[in-house]
């Protein structure tokens, strides 16, 4: 498999009017490390649904309810948060990009934006760790990334067991 970049943005705490408060309350020190390692094992899993490339590139933005509102409204048109956004950087009948650009560059596949404010109450809704949601959402965003969607139930579905799948490859379970 080839590597892969995370850029982690870690906007949440810096955002939040108590930065104390904010690491009392949602206690989620994900390295970037382990980040890269998630998305490594997720993108092995998924080579079938990845664009050829030498590398890989993706932004991973954790942040809270007011910034991903701002996004939601400005994007999709819906004034609220949400929980995850994901803003491809490969268009489904893009052009091929030349050879030699493709062995000199990693291919960037878009950004993740993750509200941790959201991710912290459907944690304690779904009665499992603040982690587990944060990687679920990740996992979900980077599903976006590479062309799933959901527009039905059955492709929600389908989307759903194959986040399921990812979790387990990293040792987590919902």
């Amino acid at each position: 498999m080839v590597p892969i970049e995370v850029i982690v943005q870690d906007c949440f705490v810096a955002t939040t009017p108590s930065a104390i408060i904010a690491t009392a309350k949602f206690p989620y020190p994900i390295s970037t490390s382990t980040w890269e390692s998630w998305f490594y094992q997720w993108l092995e899993a998924l080579k079938a649904d990845l664009p050829p490339a030498n590398a890989y590139e993706l932004t991973l933005r954790l942040t809270g309810d007011p910034e991903i509102q701002s996004l939601n409204a400005q994007y999709r048109a819906q004034n609220r948060p949400t929980d995850v956004l994901a803003f491809a950087a490969l268009e489904v009948n893009a052009p091929e990009l030349p050879i030699q650009m493709q062995q000199s560059v990693p291919l960037y596949l878009g950004d993740v934006v993750i509200s941790v404010d959201t991710a912290y109450r459907q944690a304690q809704q779904q009665q499992h760790p603040l982690l587990t949601e944060l990687a679920w959402l990740a996992s979900h965003g980077l599903l976006h990334l590479l062309g799933w969607d959901h527009p039905d139930e059955e492709s929600l579905t389908k989307m759903l067991d194959q986040q399921k799948i990812l979790l387990r490859i990293v040792e987590l379970a919902v």
